[in-house]
């Protein structure tokens, strides 16, 4: 079984971008996600209002969130899930942490071009 051909050449020598999603309260995800392009933790973030359906202790819970999805490399991302785990309102946030397997290779390259550590 073949996969399908990218339109580019991939990017997985040039940078190991991922993709980190996070759903929470709407100013929590505003205010952290500003903060974490501030501080150079991730390059960008695209945020949407959802609506979760889950259980929780037993009952089934509607909420209305914000989802968000954050980019960054692979060498920030534990820095990153670390931070929004220790500041995040809820018992058990979701952090998910999905690798990037093909990406246009100038948004990969801008990507690792904002977190690089410059301290």
């Amino acid at each position: 079984m073949s996969t399908p051909e990218s339109p580019h050449t991939p990017i997985v020598d040039i940078v190991d971008i991922v993709e980190i999603v996070i759903t929470g309260p709407a100013d929590f995800v505003d205010r952290h996600v500003g903060d974490l392009v501030g501080e150079r933790l991730i390059a960008c973030a695209q945020c949407a209002d959802v609506r979760s359906v889950y259980r929780w202790e037993g009952a089934v819970e509607r909420d209305g969130e914000v989802r968000a999805h954050l980019h960054t490399t692979a060498s920030r991302a534990r820095e990153v899930t670390r931070r929004i785990a220790a500041e995040h309102p809820y018992d058990v946030p979701c952090i998910l942490v999905v690798p990037v397997v093909d990406a246009l290779p100038e948004y990969a390259r801008w990507v690792a071009q904002e977190v690089e550590d410059t301290r």
